[in-house]
């Protein structure tokens, strides 16, 4: 038997100040997050989009984002994608603060910038953990988990059926 359970309730039970004794209250404190640098000033980060995975370093600079070796006009050439990668510097006011190089595979044209998008995310709190309160309200840390669903056997695409012909 434990030493509790010997013990008669009369010794068991005690005042708030014995218990206060035995185990201090603490404040909840928030957890202190680090700065993660490598030997050049870089910060790493993978982000994830549907099937798309980008690898992002981020170091100070003057705004260049490169993308599998190219400039970020002519990867991603849709303005809507290019805004999606400036979202997080915006939100954390540091627009062409960082410069970004990253490579990104696998998925489509939007899914790679959305993966860039959360690789940079990622980066930023990993360079200036204050951003991370920042960054997280606007829902930038969040890995987006919506993927495109299997096809199942008999069937046209995931859910349509076959076309029903009467004769």
């Amino acid at each position: 038997m434990s030493e509790t359970q010997e013990r008669p309730v009369a010794e068991r039970t005690g005042t708030l100040q014995d218990l206060a004794s035995v185990a201090p209250v603490t404040a909840n404190a928030a957890p202190v997050y680090e700065v993660k640098r490598d030997a050049q000033g870089r910060s790493y980060a993978t982000g994830r989009r549907k099937d798309a995975v980008a690898r992002v370093w981020l170091k100070p600079g003057k705004g260049d984002i490169i993308v599998n070796g190219r400039e970020v006009t002519t990867y991603f050439a849709r303005p809507v994608l290019r805004m999606l990668l400036a979202q997080p510097f915006l939100v954390a006011d540091r627009y062409n603060q960082f410069d970004v190089y990253c490579t990104v595979k696998g998925g489509g044209l939007s899914g790679q910038a959305g993966a860039v998008r959360h690789g940079i995310s990622r980066a930023l709190t990993h360079y200036e953990p204050g951003l991370r309160s920042i960054l997280k309200a606007a829902g930038f840390l969040t890995r987006d988990s919506r993927v495109v669903e299997r096809k199942k056997y008999g069937k046209a695409k995931a859910r349509r059926s076959f076309q029903f012909s009467k004769r």
